[in-house]
Formats: structure tokens, C-alpha cells, sequence
């Protein structure tokens, strides 16, 4: 069933509320040990969880935890215990998964599905008809700042039971910025967060799109 997200005028509020804590910084597991104190991070998993543990010097806030898997490692990942929610990427492996498949084995085991950057319009689309439909969200990375528009219209296409590959295809930022408040928390609900590598670039982006 579609989610009724309404438009309303375009105030920077909404923007501000479609964009809040977005974008947070993700910080290797193996950079924790015997760090400095990180607050509020989300931490990729480039090592076994039980050294980061047994590292009593190791201070951090860990909003989350991501991994890297290949399909014959999504039970593994699954069954992984750790103090946060965890959101697992699927690359590569035996079994030839879709995200869409590898997104619906991951809800199913309680883990967040991680989209990585550079989907066809198509992958995407079937992946978020997937979550549109879940409880867990979906994390995701980018590669500039129009593939973070383009995730947020198609987001907001599947939630609404709108076309999402158009919504992908072609994004209309406007769009974004005239939702209002509850819809784009309805809209965040489901999209956690998104990692980029040049952050500076995606706000300027998102600033000439109207949505900052």
C-alpha cells in the first residue's frame, strides 16, 4: 500500500528535516584500536567485531555498524551480535543475488540493506519496491550529489507508489523541497543514511538544487 507523502509550499525546514544526519561519518573498525575517542560514527567492520571488543581503549559511539559481503556471507552477517543496528552491502560471491533478492534476505534476517553507489535505475527501482514494504530501512552510497537526489525522489516515488525508475531517471528536487515535514520524516524512516566520499561536493550540490 502507498504512503501518502504530501506536497505542501517549499520551506527550507522541510529541506533541513529531508537532509538531517544524512550524512555521517563512517570510520574503518581497525582505526578505532587505540584511537582517539570518536562520538557518534558509523563504524565499517574491516576487522573481526571480537578485536574491536576486546579493545577496553577503543572509545566510540557507534550509531551503526556496516559490512562488506558476498552472497555465500549474508547468513554469517546475519548472525553477527553487535551493540548497534547493523547494515550489510552484498557484492560479488556464488550465488548471483539482485540487490533487490539480497535486500529481501537481509529484512528477512532483521539486518538493514545497504545500495551500493552506481545501481542501474532499474536495480534501484526493484530494490527500493523491496524496502518501500519493510521495517528496517535501507542505507546507501553515492558518488556525487546527483545520485543523492536521484535516491531520495526514487525514496520518495516508492513510498508515494509513484513511477520510481522515473523518479530515478529523472529527479526533480523540487519535489523534495515542497514535502512536508511528517512526509519527510516518513521519507527518512526509510532511507537512514547515505555515505559519500566528497561531502563538501554533495552539499554544493544539494545547495544549487534548493535543498539546503
Amino acid at each position: 500500500m502507498a504512503i501518502p507523502l504530501s506536497l505542501g509550499l517549499p520551506a527550507p525546514r522541510n529541506s533541513r528535516g529531508l537532509l538531517e544526519a544524512l550524512f555521517l561519518p563512517v570510520v574503518p573498525a581497525s582505526a578505532l584500536i587505540g584511537g582517539e575517542a570518536a562520538a557518534r560514527v558509523v563504524v565499517r567492520l574491516d576487522i573481526d567485531p571480537e578485536e574491536l571488543r576486546a579493545d577496553t581503549d577503543a572509545s566510540y559511539e557507534a550509531v551503526r555498524f556496516d559490512v562488506d559481503v558476498t552472497t555465500d556471507q549474508i547468513d554469517d552477517a546475519i548472525a553477527l551480535r553487535l551493540p548497534a543496528p547493523l547494515a550489510v552491502y552484498v557484492d560479488g560471491g556464488e550465488e548471483d543475488l539482485t540487490p533487490a533478492e539480497a535486500a529481501l534476505r537481509l529484512c528477512e534476517g532483521g539486518r538493514i540493506p545497504g545500495l551500493a553507489a552506481g545501481r542501474t535505475p532499474t536495480e534501484v527501482a526493484d530494490f527500493l519496491a523491496v524496502l518501500a514494504h519493510e521495517s528496517v530501512g535501507f542505507v546507501a552510497r553515492a558518488a556525487d550529489g546527483d545520485e543523492v537526489i536521484a535516491l531520495l525522489c526514487g525514496t520518495v516515488a516508492a513510498l508515494r507508489g509513484d513511477d520510481v525508475r522515473a523518479a530515478i531517471v529523472d529527479p526533480k528536487p523540487e519535489k523534495l523541497a515542497a514535502l512536508i515535514p511528517e512526509a519527510a520524516s516518513a521519507m527518512r524512516e526509510v532511507l537512514l543514511t547515505i555515505e559519500v566520499a566528497d561531502l563538501p561536493a554533495v552539499e554544493t550540490a544539494l545547495r544549487a538544487a534548493g535543498l539546503q
